[in-house]
């Protein structure tokens, strides 16, 4: 049977990586974005629609649209994030915080909320978190805390959920190369003071295989845990990050 597969904010980065790896296997595969131009450039075989996580009555009326169309879900990747300000806490304004968790773990919310009832018995969500959401993140708190915020959320479905055979993980990437780390490291160099350079040779140097990953790397690892291969696997935070040895690299 043809998978049915919804990715959020999937028509770049991250996100498109995965809808790109699901389709590849013969997927059917529907992408959200707030990008129209992202969303209009998506590849022949991905489905894009515009809407925004943070928006209740958008969620749900994808939810009825997805449902009316395809009559279900196999695969729910809840990815969409945005990076939030880039300041100490006594300096971040509180409209930001709300902005970054509102898209970060309020998305996240609304993804599973208006979602999971379009699956039956089975199925998979999977929610993009970040190594932020186990170690913290300096300078990047409304971030970090949302990316906390996403891991309870997942081991809560995950125990909610279980007893239907719908099982939940929590992806947890690192640095992923691309432009929108590029825009984190320049906003944490004008920040520390720092070259973009020498920020991202730290971030490099704070994983044990000194480098960063690829957007790939995070797809196949959603491929896996939304496989057979996986069926044991639920309530699980797992990193694709090289292995952080240091979140909070200093050169």
């Amino acid at each position: 049977m043809t998978r049915r597969v919804l990715v959020t904010a999937g028509a770049a980065g991250i996100g498109l990586a995965i809808a790109r790896r699901f389709a590849a296997e013969g997927a059917r595969v529907m992408v959200t974005d707030v990008d129209a131009g992202a969303l209009a450039a998506l590849p022949a075989g991905i489905e894009g629609q515009r809407a925004d996580v943070a928006d209740e009555a958008a969620m749900a009326a994808l939810a009825a649209r997805i449902g009316a169309a395809w009559g279900g879900l196999d695969v729910v990747c809840a990815n969409a994030g945005i990076k939030g300000p880039t300041a100490r806490v006594t300096e971040t304004p509180l409209d930001g915080w709300r902005e970054c968790t509102g898209v970060n773990l309020d998305g996240a919310f609304l993804t599973a909320r208006h979602m999971l009832p379009l699956r039956g018995a089975g199925g998979v969500i999977l929610f993009t978190s970040s190594t932020a959401g186990i170690y913290g993140f300096p300078y990047r708190a409304p971030y970090a805390a949302a990316k906390w915020g996403v891991i309870g959320l997942m081991k809560t479905v995950a125990m909610e959920e279980g007893p239907r055979g719908i099982r939940a993980n929590a992806i947890l990437p690192g640095s992923v190369r691309g432009p929108r780390i590029d825009r984190v490291f320049a906003a944490e160099a004008a920040e520390k003071g720092m070259s973009v350079e020498a920020v991202r040779t730290g971030y490099e140097a704070g994983t044990a295989l000194r480098a960063l990953s690829e957007a790939e790397d995070v797809a196949e690892m959603a491929f896996f845990l939304a496989s057979p291969a996986a069926r044991m696997v639920t309530g699980q935070p797992i990193a694709v990050d090289g292995f952080t040895i240091n979140p909070d690299p200093q050169v």
